[in-house]
């Protein structure tokens, strides 16, 4: 009787049958973080389109001066202001490339013709007959130089300082934003002025400008970050565990906002190319023979209702960089912001 309950009991609890044919599987494959933030950047088109050309653009900044036969400061007065001029579109009239000026009358004039000029400029000249083309990538090159260079002196300089003052806390961290509120009420401008007054102008001033008063913001936002993440359970055990307050801030903490700080460095990357194009335009950054997309927008500035182009290529060049790394900007932030997970 006991063995007949037992194998009652025995049959009402043995494991079903599962047929695995018919079972449900998990389609979508084990990503990480990284992995995970990839995949919803690809689906940013705005995003892609825009890393695409960036990436175009970076190479061509160094690529480009060596397109042609020019180099970006010689100068030929005979070639100067002479327009833009592509080899097979001399005779297409209803495209900027083939040679031709219209004046405010609407008169067309060929500056190629008149003047037995055979070869071709793609962009042009400007008024000391200094190639355009090869000015243009010349100065994409330094202000991109420029922005990268104090973009990453920001990123340094703001990641280290907001990590420390947030994490020791208390008097010390009362202090160091006391000193971040100073540095961010004294203007760029200023700070741009004193260091052409003790350095030459050109590019090593410009940097130092925009580091000394661009990191703040990254270091608040860390700052931020940091008060957020000291109290959490994996930052109590590596204290418990003995690991110094070094090891914590850069291998727990700083890893955990990588996204923020990607986000905020490309963010910077476009103000630091519109500063160095400001200071540029107002005479306060390179000086002549070097170029940058500010002082080609300051040259062009002076003819522009003779020679437009000579304004409208550097002008449209700074603009598309400006919208291609805030779309990259855009897309980061979404792709890595874990309340935008699908």
């Amino acid at each position: 009787m006991i063995n007949k309950e037992q194998n009652i009991s025995k049959d009402l609890f043995a494991p079903a049958h599962v047929d695995l044919s018919k079972s449900e599987k998990i389609s979508k494959p084990s990503l990480n973080f990284w992995q995970d933030s990839w995949l919803r950047v690809r689906k940013n088109k705005g995003a892609v389109v825009s890393l695409f050309i960036m990436v175009i653009l970076i190479i061509m900044a160094f690529v480009g001066p060596f397109l042609t036969p020019y180099a970006y400061d010689t100068q030929n007065v005979a070639h100067a202001n002479l327009p833009p001029r592509i080899q097979g579109l001399e005779h297409v009239s209803w495209l900027p490339f083939n040679g031709e000026l219209t004046r405010k009358d609407g008169t067309v004039i060929h500056p190629y013709e008149t003047g037995n000029v055979k070869e071709y400029y793609w962009f042009g000249t400007d008024g000391l007959g200094r190639d355009i083309f090869a000015r243009i990538w010349k100065g994409t090159q330094i202000s991109l130089l420029i922005a990268f260079v104090a973009a990453f002196m920001d990123m340094l300089i703001g990641v280290s300082y907001g990590a420390f003052s947030g994490y020791i806390g208390g008097r010390i961290d009362n202090i160091m934003q006391r000193i971040v509120e100073v540095i961010m009420g004294i203007p760029n401008l200023i700070v741009v002025v004193l260091m052409i007054l003790v350095l030459k102008p050109g590019i090593t001033p410009i940097i130092i400008a925009i580091s000394i008063t661009g990191w703040t913001s990254m270091a608040r936002v860390v700052r931020a970050q940091v008060l957020k993440l000291k109290n959490q359970e994996y930052v109590l055990a590596a204290k418990t565990l003995g690991a110094s307050d070094k090891s914590i801030i850069f291998k727990h903490m700083i890893p955990n906002m990588f996204g923020i700080i990607i986000i905020n460095t490309m963010f910077s990357i476009p103000n630091a190319i519109f500063f160095e194009a400001f200071l540029s335009f107002i005479g306060l950054g390179l000086q002549e023979p070097k170029a940058s997309l500010g002082t080609l927008i300051n040259d062009g500035f002076t003819s522009m209702i003779a020679f437009p182009y000579q304004m409208i290529i550097p002008a449209v060049m700074i603009s598309l960089i400006m919208i291609v790394f805030n779309l990259i900007a855009d897309g980061l932030r979404d792709a890595l912001d874990p309340k935008m997970r699908d």
